[in-house]
């Protein structure tokens, strides 16, 4: 037999799976359907591979493909910072992240990190599915390959993910509908702002939008207009153009932005000195706590990214190691954070 020569990377191609499943198979590792294991012992056996080579266990490898944060939002830095605490906290069995960027501007370099994270040969995988199309394309790759996969901070529905960490986007929006109301008066409008280049193919902005306007139909307070503002892109000239007319042809009571860029709309108002206005955003970090400080953001609506991080991780690695299954579904819990209450969200 021609035992020295065959590699796990043989038995993969001739079982047409990836080489992550066959070294979960022959290291006993996360889940695998019974006829694939079957079926890549059998062909490990009729080569005379051996798998004494491989009693003592790699690494785990493991692949998170996030929006590369930048100095206007840095929000994203904070899931990296969970999942590499998270890391180095894991005792129970070594494990290797690698983290792989991709442009929250660009859908194709999020294709190209994707292709890049397959390429790494992860036994899992944690991603923000903020593309929809690009997305469902990456996971049906992943599940082809039998790479599980969790999804953090946006659920993408009709795929196969182990499990999703993050906020309900729906019953968020409902959330800042619920502040908004009880803080204007009844007959003001109310603006919400999307500050994204294509808001269609983000589905927790559009999920967010859904549970916003839900609220009032379903008997808030608020009779004014529910005015939808979008704005493709962060510039000052963007925001200007889109909500100088509105702002003076409205009875503008409240802006609702709904992504973690509220600090820039308090920043456009500071700017034409409109002080009227209650902003509700959301995502707690640098640029939003420095006007929430300033009562110039009034409310966030606040999820833990570190936390889903850490948990996505912590996740991932029982669910390959012991075998132990996570909530397919894993809401965190809704918060609303102001000037007075920001000490305690730290806490």
């Amino acid at each position: 037999m021609r035992t020295n020569k065959v590699t796990i990377k043989d038995i993969a191609k001739l079982a047409g799976v990836s080489i992550g499943t066959v070294d979960r198979v022959f290291h006993n590792r996360g889940e695998v359907a019974q006829q694939t294991r079957d079926k890549i012992l059998r062909i490990a056996a009729d080569l005379g591979y051996s798998n004494d080579a491989v009693r003592e266990p790699r690494p785990l490898k493991i692949v998170a493909v996030m929006p590369s944060p930048d100095s206007e939002n840095t929000f994203w830095n904070l899931h990296r910072n969970g999942i590499m605490q998270q890391a180095s906290l894991t005792s129970d069995c070594r494990v290797d992240v690698e983290i792989l960027d991709f442009s929250m501007h660009d859908e194709s370099d999020f294709r190209e990190k994707a292709k890049a994270a397959i390429a790494l040969n992860p036994d899992g995988v944690i991603y923000a599915p903020v593309f929809q199309d690009e997305s469902l394309e990456f996971s049906v790759d992943l599940d082809r390959l039998n790479i599980p996969y969790i999804f953090v901070d946006t659920i993408l529905n009709g795929t196969n993910q182990i499990s999703y960490i993050g906020e309900d986007a729906y019953q968020s929006g409902r959330v800042a509908a619920s502040i908004i109301d009880f803080g204007v008066s009844p007959d003001k409008d109310i603006l919400m702002v999307n500050i994204a280049r294509n808001i269609g193919s983000m589905p927790h902005l559009a999920a967010r939008n859904q549970g916003f306007l839900s609220y009032f139909m379903d008997g808030g307070r608020n009779t004014g207009l529910k005015i939808s503002v979008d704005i493709p892109s962060a510039d000052f000239e963007a925001i200007d153009s889109r909500l100088q007319h509105v702002l003076s042809h409205n009875n503008v009571g409240a802006i609702w932005v709904s992504n973690s860029k509220g600090y820039i709309v308090a920043q456009y108002l500071d700017k034409i000195d409109r002080k009227d206005v209650v902003i509700v955003g959301y995502d707690v970090y640098e640029k939003n706590i420095e006007y929430l400080r300033r009562n110039k953001i009034n409310f966030l609506v606040a999820q833990r990214p570190s936390e889903q991080g850490r948990r996505a991780l912590r996740a991932m690695v029982d669910y390959l190691a012991k075998h132990k299954r996570p909530m397919q579904t894993d809401f965190q819990r809704v918060e609303v954070v102001n000037a007075e209450t920001l000490r305690y969200y730290f806490d």
